[in-house]
């Protein structure tokens, strides 16, 4: 008889796709048949150099609860193979010649403009194109990926005023809806914000010499 192991029971219960990705699984279903799942000291068979994550790149998450300890766990993509976390080489190539799109300052990171990381499209190198991507320095890289953990772990995006910017967002509501996605939030690409910025002032100074006439 084959050994079911964690890593194949894991497997069965995330379901990861062709490319590797699976959807976000919650600690809360390691019972039952998953039952051996729960974590033990350091996470055990999700160790970061365990064999799992050796195949695929595996993605704890912690923002669910207050603490350290994970809450949640994704496949997202082979190593070594197509579909990764990783940004093409002639993506990344292109992103290091221009300028942080917030700071203004040379060799930039390549950012994922999705935030949330879970378009197979943009995941997977055969497919993903430069327009997926923004130049973003380290530090508002950073600054990123913290309000993206916070923007997962309530669903309510990020408010551009509070950076002094007269509205919200751009499109949608401060509600993340699917539908919509990350489009239209400051963070999600802060050139293309500042564009349809300038749009809604120049409608609403039409609006207000039409209200007058």
């Amino acid at each position: 008889m084959e050994k079911v192991t964690k890593n194949s029971l894991f497997l069965e219960l995330a379901q990861p796709d062709e490319n590797g990705v699976s959807r976000w699984v919650s600690v809360t279903e390691f019972v039952e048949r998953y039952a051996s799942l729960k974590f033990g000291n350091g996470a055990d068979w999700a160790r970061s150099d365990g064999s799992l994550a050796k195949k695929y790149h595996l993605e704890r998450d912690s923002s669910q609860t207050v603490g350290n300890s994970v809450d949640r766990i994704r496949l997202n993509g082979f190593r070594n193979d197509d579909s990764s976390n990783q940004v093409r080489a002639d993506l990344k190539r292109e992103i290091k010649k221009r300028r942080c799109v917030i700071l203004g300052t040379s060799n930039p990171e390549a950012d994922h403009k999705d935030g949330r990381k879970d378009n197979s499209r943009v995941m997977n190198l055969k497919t993903q194109v430069l327009d997926d991507f923004q130049p973003l320095s380290k530090a508002a890289n950073d600054a990123k990926r913290q309000i993206c953990k916070e923007c997962k772990a309530t669903d309510i995006r990020f408010d551009a005023k509070r950076l002094g910017y007269p509205i919200s967002v751009t499109k949608g509501s401060l509600n993340y809806e699917e539908s919509v996605g990350c489009d239209g939030c400051f963070w999600y690409d802060p050139l293309d914000f500042r564009k349809n910025l300038k749009e809604i002032d120049s409608e609403q100074i039409h609006k207000i010499i039409e209200d007058c006439s």
